[in-house]
């Protein structure tokens, strides 16, 4: 699913409840793979810029 489609899904009067619950669960995994990423690059940076530093982190 892309956002295209969820855009569409969304945009759809005759999206059935199921449907519409089925969506917000997979967007729900979208933003927790999203914000799993996001805080392990932020870690590895974190620990690039004290490196870079000569602070041990």
């Amino acid at each position: 699913m892309n956002g295209t489609h969820a855009a569409d899904m969304l945009a759809d009067r005759r999206a059935t409840p199921p449907q519409l619950r089925f969506l917000a669960a997979r967007l729900a995994e979208a933003l927790r793979d999203v914000h799993r990423v996001a805080e392990s690059r932020g870690a590895r940076l974190a620990g690039f810029e004290c490196s870079e530093a000569g602070v041990q982190g």
